[in-house]
């Protein structure tokens, strides 16, 4: 029995919004096919709140009260999805990204995450949080040309609005690395106020 898992606390996307990623996820593998990037399966694909690592079993209920409580301070929002980048900038791709734009409560909600895990003893992010969807990772042994050519298909290559979400929960995720690659489940839910 495995007492520590590796764990994030995310935000998952509507059906509609994972099939318009699915499509873009498709034409971006189909326009970089030969350059090595890893994409993530567009049902893994979500925005990222809190990555914590290694999480101890017997902290599980400790988060979810605390996520819980967090959640419930905040009001259900919208995000909208669209536009393509890459982290840390386009001509030096490491991450390729969609898009997202949230309310103040977004940030806020995620600020708050933030602090409360840094104070249970989880590394506090150094970057600020700039919520995205990440798509692909752009291989550590990707030579100049590669990295060139990625950057130029990226920046031509143009995302328009993909759709609004209506964003209602916060999730706990459980990420095991199989050969196939991470699975994600769902440990446990947070609701926000309606």
């Amino acid at each position: 029995m495995m007492s520590v898992i590796r764990a994030f606390i995310a935000i998952d996307l509507p059906p509609d919004l994972h099939e318009c990623l699915d499509q873009v996820s498709n034409q971006l593998r189909g326009q970089l096919y030969e350059l090595p990037i890893r994409w993530v399966p567009p049902k893994n694909i979500h925005l990222t709140l809190k990555f914590l690592g290694e999480v101890s079993l017997k902290n599980l209920e400790m988060l979810r009260n605390m996520i819980t409580q967090i959640v419930s301070g905040y009001h259900e929002f919208d995000i909208s999805v669209g536009g393509i980048g890459a982290y840390p900038k386009i001509h030096r791709p490491r991450v390729i990204w969609i898009g997202l734009e949230g309310p103040p409560e977004l940030i806020a909600m995620q600020y708050a995450i933030e602090m409360e895990t840094t104070r249970l003893g989880y590394a506090r992010e150094e970057r600020s949080f700039s919520p995205h969807l990440t798509m692909g990772r752009v291989s550590r042994n990707a030579n100049l040309h590669e990295i060139r050519r990625i950057s130029d298909i990226l920046t031509d290559y143009k995302v328009g609005f993909l759709g609004l979400a209506k964003i209602n929960e916060v999730h706990l995720f459980k990420s095991e690395l199989k050969p196939g690659g991470a699975v994600y489940s769902r440990i446990f839910t947070a609701t926000l106020a309606g």
